[in-house]
């Protein structure tokens, strides 16, 4: 059985591929050990840390990810391999362990950054005003 689900952060989008196997993660085609910061690599392994360990070892997991940077990559890849393991085992108990871990593995982040405009340096703050 395979299972494609998608997760989204800022300008990430990260795309999971979970079918039955022995516990191989690839993030874009390299093994998830490979991925750099390590701060990153532990974001996208959290799913792993809610649930027990036997559940890793059934499955084998593919993401790719494009655009965004480090942080709101890894993310994505959490949000997406959530996804793919509540919904290859249909198991409404791992679902509400998520939930009850944390919502993002389960709900996209919203939340963009706001363009910049004319009038300042950043998208709300304005140059000073001199008088004199």
């Amino acid at each position: 059985m395979v299972t494609n689900t998608s997760g989204k952060k800022k300008t990430a989008v990260a795309r999971a591929t979970v079918r039955d196997g022995s516990g191989k993660i690839r993030i874009n085609s390299q093994p998830v050990e490979l991925v750099e910061p390590e701060s990153a690599r532990l974001k996208m392994l959290e799913p792993f840390r809610v649930v027990e360990d036997d559940l890793r070892e059934d499955v084998d997991i593919d993401v790719q990810i494009n655009g965004g940077g480090f942080a709101g990559r890894a993310d994505a890849a959490r949000t997406a391999i959530a996804r793919g393991l509540v919904q290859h085992n249909n198991d409404a108990e791992l679902r509400d362990a998520f939930m009850a871990f944390d919502r993002s593995l389960l709900v996209n982040d919203v939340r963009q950054s706001e363009p910049k405009k004319w009038g300042g340096p950043g998208a709300r703050a304005r140059y000073q005003k001199s008088y004199r």
